[in-house]
């Protein structure tokens, strides 16, 4: 009973920030109260505090910073353009990695570095060592390849953009990838855009991440 008590509270205590935050209690950028000053202004203990807080930094809307504070991040409420992506039908989800992460990889053909490179070929090791074995596995570290494709794109808007879809991504990647034997020209589509992406070849780059999108 206790720890729906707590849970219950810290819940409370997120909502009340949130709103605080809806109604402009504080400036984007602006250090928010200290853990006692919310404690005291909610009627709350330090403890539920502290956990609420790291709710919202989960959810984007709160950075802490490690022995300076917790700073606001941004007044939009992430969790609305989450509860959206899980709503999308499959055929939306399919459009929307058509426009956001084709363009991103071939983005990524123009800018990628060599650490980039480097990154890209360790993540696709991991998931080649996984591609017939464990399927929630397989999917986790498929998620980080792909989200190393669009962070090459050196755009952190894109990047953003991709973590909160990555629910969906990830859902489309267990559908496909649930029969068996799994496709092997499905893992040789990955090896081909990072070919691609090594040869700053943003054309095909696209092509084959829309192939494997569609695949």
């Amino acid at each position: 009973m206790s720890l729906l008590i707590k849970r219950s509270l810290v819940e409370q205590a997120v909502d009340q920030l949130r709103e605080r935050i809806a109604q402009g209690a504080w400036a984007v950028g602006q250090r928010l109260p200290t853990e006692p000053e919310l404690a005291l202004e909610l009627g709350i203990s330090r403890n539920t505090v502290r956990e609420a807080m790291r709710v919202l930094a989960f959810s984007g809307l709160v950075e802490v910073r490690q022995g300076d504070g917790s700073y606001l991040r941004t007044a939009q409420d992430p969790l609305q353009a989450v509860q959206a992506i899980s709503r999308c039908t499959v055929e939306q989800a399919r459009e929307t990695r058509c426009i956001l992460e084709a363009e991103a990889i071939g983005l990524a053909a123009l800018r990628r570095t060599d650490d980039d490179l480097r990154d890209l070929r360790e993540a696709l090791e991991r998931s080649c060592g996984h591609f017939h074995g464990d399927l929630d596995t397989y999917v986790a570290c498929d998620l980080v390849f792909h989200q190393r494709l669009v962070d090459a794109a050196h755009n952190p808007a894109l990047s953003e953009l991709y973590r909160y879809f990555s629910s969906v991504v990830a859902a489309a990647v267990q559908h496909n990838m649930s029969a068996l034997p799994r496709s092997q020209r499905v893992f040789d589509l990955h090896v081909q855009i990072l070919d691609a992406i090594e040869q700053r070849d943003p054309d095909a780059a696209k092509r084959l991440s829309r192939a494997l999108i569609e695949s």
